[in-house]
């Protein structure tokens, strides 16, 4: 058995696009263990969200997904970090990679670095931010699951 997981998958939503009581189903830190079934669908709950959000949602355009999909390379290399997929979608990213066990703090800084290089070209309003808080982190601890991520990643990636 291995003592550290053979890669990450790391997914991060765009801030406010993706609000607890949404159809789709979301988890919160209460309900963020494996087998608890997602929130689902709460129009209260959703409305209650948006009304509290401080800055208009952050919807990716095709030219900011690929531009995010191209330095993913870098941001990756900046923490020295292996890149093995990266795909942006309008409402998130999922980003697989090798190289730390600390999936957190990868996570945390991967939002940091690549939200940086993307205000260089689409700046944002002080205070504001292209993600959402949290995100997910799945370690991936055998060559058959990292295979099937890549591969998985590979179908979201935005094409230009």
């Amino acid at each position: 058995m291995l003592d550290h997981p053979l890669a990450l998958h790391i997914t991060v939503g765009t801030y406010g696009t993706r609000l607890h009581g949404d159809i789709r189903g979301t988890v919160d830190r209460r309900h963020n263990q494996p087998g608890r079934p997602v929130l689902g669908w709460d129009e209260r709950r959703r409305r209650a969200e948006a009304a509290s959000l401080r800055y208009p949602p952050v919807v990716l355009s095709v030219e900011q997904r690929l531009h995010a999909q191209s330095i993913l390379p870098a941001v990756c290399e900046r923490g020295g970090w292996q890149h093995l997929n990266a795909a942006a979608q309008e409402d998130h990213l999922h980003v697989l990679l090798k190289g730390s066990p600390d999936g957190k703090a990868v996570r945390r800084w991967l939002k940091v670095w690549l939200g940086q290089e993307l205000a260089k070209r689409w700046p944002l309003l002080p205070g504001q931010s292209w993600w959402a808080e949290g995100g997910s982190v799945k370690h991936i601890w055998n060559e058959d699951y990292l295979a099937r991520a890549f591969d998985y990643i590979e179908r979201q990636k935005t094409r230009g």
